[in-house]
C-alpha cells in the first residue's frame, strides 16, 4: 500500500481544483447534432462585450437630453429617422459642429434639425460640406451669407447637389439670374425647385396669360417670388379677381407684379372693396404697399378731398 502512494500510476489525472482548465480562446457555443432552421437564426457568437441595459438607458437618455438642448421634439424626430436610436452622440454632434461652423445659431440649428430629422444621421462630409461648397464657389454666395441661405431655406440641406441644386441653378441662370440679378442668399430658395414640375409650369403659366417671354423674365426678376407661389392657389384666383372684379389691365400685373405676394382674402379684397365703396381707385402699388394705417388715412384723406370739392 506505500509502495503505491510512492509511485502512483501514470494515468492519474491532476485534480481539477488545484489545475483548472484554461479559459478557450473563443466563445464555445452550444450546438445541438441535428439544428433545426429555429436553432440556426438564434445562434449568436459575440464579437464584443454586449452594453448593459444600464449602460444603453444612459447612453439613449443622453441624446433625448441633447436633442431637448436643441428644443428638438424627440418622439417625432425619433419617427421620423428611426435610425437615430442605434446613432451615437458624438455622431449626432458632429452635425451640430458643421452647422456651426458656418456660422449658423444654436437655436436656429435646433429647429433646421426639428424639421429635418433625417439630418441628425448624416454625414457632413458626404452630405452637407458638398451642399457648402457648392453654394461658395458655384453660386458664388458670400461665407457670410452662407447662414442666411439655410436659414432662409432649411431645405437645401436635404437637396442632392447633383441631382437638384446644380440642374436648377443651370435653368435660372439661362432664365435671367446672372449680373446684378444674379442668385443671392435672399433668392436661394428657388435652388430646391424642381425645373420639370415647379418652375417651367409657372412660367408656361404667366405665358397663357397674354405676357410675353420678356415680360415674364421682368416680372419674375422684379419678383423672384413668383416661381414659389402656387399656380391653383395663388396665381389663378388672384388673375381672376384682377381680371373680373378689377377690372384690371395685364399692363398693370407687368409694372406691379408684387401683386402676387399679398393675401386675396387678408388685403386685395378687402382694399378695393372699400375704394369701390367710396367711388375711389388707386392703382395697383398705391393700393397695396401701405400699411393699414397709412391706407385708411389716405381713404379719409380722399373722402375729405371729395367732400371740399362738392362744397366748391
Amino acid at each position: 500500500m506505500l509502495t503505491w502512494l510512492q509511485n502512483p500510476p501514470k494515468t492519474l489525472l491532476p485534480l481539477p481544483s488545484l489545475t483548472p482548465n484554461p479559459s478557450p480562446p473563443f466563445p464555445i457555443c452550444s450546438i445541438s447534432p441535428k439544428p433545426t432552421k429555429t436553432s440556426l437564426k438564434s445562434l449568436h457568437i459575440p464579437t464584443h462585450p454586449t452594453p448593459t441595459t444600464t449602460d444603453t438607458g444612459l447612453k439613449f437618455r443622453e441624446k433625448i437630453l441633447y436633442l431637448q438642448a436643441l428644443k428638438i421634439n424627440p418622439t417625432k424626430v425619433l419617427e421620423l429617422n428611426p435610425h437615430l436610436r442605434s446613432a451615437t452622440l458624438d455622431t449626432i454632434k458632429t452635425v451640430e459642429t458643421c452647422l456651426a461652423s458656418m456660422g449658423i445659431e444654436r437655436s436656429a440649428i435646433g429647429r433646421i434639425l426639428d424639421m429635418h430629422p433625417q439630418l441628425l444621421t448624416s454625414d457632413p462630409y458626404i452630405d452637407l460640406y458638398p451642399i457648402f461648397d457648392f453654394l461658395l464657389n458655384d453660386v458664388v454666395i458670400p461665407f457670410n451669407d452662407i447662414r442666411k441661405s439655410i436659414i432662409r431655406c432649411p431645405r437645401i440641406l436635404v437637396c442632392s447637389v447633383e441631382d437638384q441644386l446644380k440642374p436648377t441653378f443651370e435653368f435660372l441662370k439661362e432664365f435671367g439670374f446672372v449680373g446684378p440679378n444674379r442668385i443671392t442668399s435672399q433668392t436661394t430658395v428657388l435652388l430646391v425647385s424642381s425645373v420639370e414640375l415647379t418652375l417651367k409650369p409657372k412660367v408656361d403659366y404667366m405665358l397663357t396669360l397674354g405676357f410675353k417671354r420678356n415680360d415674364v423674365v421682368n416680372m419674375v426678376l422684379r419678383s423672384p417670388g413668383l416661381l414659389t407661389f402656387s399656380i391653383d392657389k395663388n396665381f389663378r384666383p388672384k388673375v381672376e379677381y384682377f381680371l373680373k372684379e378689377m377690372n384690371g389691365d395685364l399692363g398693370e400685373l407687368k409694372k406691379f407684379p408684387q401683386y402676387f405676394s399679398f393675401s386675396l382674402e387678408g388685403k386685395i379684397k378687402p382694399r378695393h372693396r372699400l375704394l369701390v365703396e367710396h367711388g375711389f381707385s388707386l392703382s395697383l402699388s398705391e393700393m397695396l404697399k401701405v400699411s393699414d394705417g397709412e391706407f385708411n388715412a389716405r381713404l379719409i384723406e380722399m373722402r375729405l378731398r371729395l367732400l371740399e370739392d362738392k362744397q366748391l
